[in-house]
């Protein structure tokens, strides 16, 4: 008898594109509240990209009969990180671009001003601003926040996927 087995693939578009949406939207409310800077806040949006990954594994398994190996859970965690990461990077030049275009600025006079009540030199302050201005474009913005989000996705995708595994039986 062959079971129809899940594609990891699927279920990883799926469950990435719709925590990617939440995760959008959360963003759009810490923009518009000025609330961008807020490392406590923005660091919140990892919460949502975690229960997709768990979301995500939970569905594969009830879909493959209760069952997951490890690699599949890696994998699946992983591809759920690169599309959270890619969207909400998206999202975050767009909205920069296009929506609110001083939103660049106002981060960067904001990180301007934490380096100065930090008492660093000018010269490390013209230098950190300089390097800040080289990644505010399309692409190193959706870049980054892809492969940032990636690392981050398959180390908690380790970790969750080791404890919500379900190795199918060899002999069924």
């Amino acid at each position: 008898m062959t079971e129809n087995q899940p594609s990891v693939a699927a279920v990883g578009f799926k469950y990435g594109f719709l925590f990617a949406l939440i995760g959008v939207i959360y963003s759009l409310i810490l923009m518009v509240a000025d609330l961008g800077d807020n490392r406590l806040l923005s660091s919140l949006a990892y919460l949502i990209l975690i229960v997709g990954i768990i979301v995500a594994m939970k569905q594969f398994k009830t879909a493959n009969y209760g069952y997951m190996s490890y690699g599949q859970g890696l994998g699946l965690g992983s591809l759920v990180a690169v599309v959270f990461g890619f969207l909400t990077g998206l999202f975050t030049w767009l909205y920069a671009e296009f929506i609110d275009t001083e939103y660049m600025a106002r981060m960067m006079e904001k990180q301007r001003e934490e380096m100065i009540r930090q008492g660093l030199p000018d010269e490390q302050i013209e230098a950190g601003m300089a390097m800040a201005e080289n990644f505010s474009g399309p692409v190193t913005m959706i870049l980054g926040a892809t492969v940032i989000t990636l690392i981050i996705g398959f180390i908690l995708s380790l970790i969750i996927a080791a404890v919500m595994k379900n190795q199918r039986p060899e002999f069924e």
